[in-house]
Parts: structure tokens; C-alpha cells; sequence
């Protein structure tokens, strides 16, 4: 999975990462309620997406698709257009990974930043069925012996 997602080209990949928040649930799971924005003069915001499907509060986007760790001097990038936007959350996922320094430095923001990793985006679209299908599922059951008990 994270091979196809770092070989997809870039304009395919800040879509794929605001489809994936759709399906996690962000924006009510309504796809409308995202937006990539992404290209040159995006003041380093590649999209946004509503938190919820009432749209109370935005979530904005920084997607990197690299090869090379992404440090902090990129995360505190991110977080400037944050700030320049009044933004309260966002979220910055790479195809690749985050030196401990961007991670360190998260910790400690606000505006709440969420890094996401290739791996961890992986398993989220595998979780999420974002890239995926399903060619057959089983299902084993066992008897809940604690249902029985007094």
C-alpha cells in the first residue's frame, strides 16, 4: 500500500489524503466538505475539511508526499499558515516519516497539530477502505461465556 501511495503522482495524492479524512469521518463524511487547495500559492495549505458535518470548525491540510524525513523546520511552516489562517487544528500527513524533532515539537503547540506518517496513513486507508477492496470476509463465532454468568 505505502509503495502505490508514494507512486502516485502529487495532485493524486492531496486527494487521496483529503479522502481519506472523509472516511474517517471528518466533514460528516460527506465528500463536499472537503476542499484540496493545493499548487503554488496555496500559503502552505494543500486543503481543509470540516470537522463535522455541521461544519463548526475546519481542520486544515499539509500533505507531503516524500521520500526524505520531514523536519521540523516543514512542520513549523505548517503551523505559520495555520496561524496566518486563525486555525485551531491541523493536520500534516507524508508518505514518508517525521524526524523526532517535528514530533517533539507538536507536543507542545497550539494550534493542535497531528503528524501522520506513510505507515500510519497505510493502515488508516487499509482500516478506512480508502484504495482498497474487500474480496471476502469471514466471520467465526464463539459462545460469550460471561453472557451466561449470573
Amino acid at each position: 500500500m505505502l509503495e502505490k501511495v508514494r507512486g502516485a503522482n502529487p495532485a493524486l495524492f492531496e486527494r487521496l489524503v483529503i479522502r481519506l479524512l472523509v472516511a474517517m469521518g471528518y466533514g460528516g463524511g460527506l465528500p463536499q466538505a472537503a476542499q484540496v487547495v493545493g499548487g503554488s500559492g496555496d500559503e502552505g495549505i494543500d486543503g481543509g475539511i470540516k470537522e463535522d458535518e455541521l461544519g463548526l470548525d475546519v481542520i486544515y491540510v499539509q500533505a507531503k508526499q516524500w521520500a526524505n524525513p520531514v523536519g521540523r523546520p516543514e512542520v513549523q511552516k505548517f503551523v505559520g499558515a495555520l496561524h496566518g489562517r486563525g486555525a485551531k487544528k491541523g493536520v500534516f500527513i507524508t508518505s514518508s516519516e517525521f524526524t523526532r524533532e517535528a514530533r517533539d515539537y507538536v507536543n507542545r503547540l497550539e494550534p493542535r497539530v497531528v503528524l501522520i506518517d506513510g505507515t500510519t496513513m497505510a493502515r488508516l486507508m487499509i482500516k478506512h477502505n480508502v484504495g482498497v477492496t474487500t474480496e471476502s470476509v469471514y466471520e467465526l463465532k464463539s459462545i460469550d461465556r460471561d453472557f451466561f454468568e449470573d
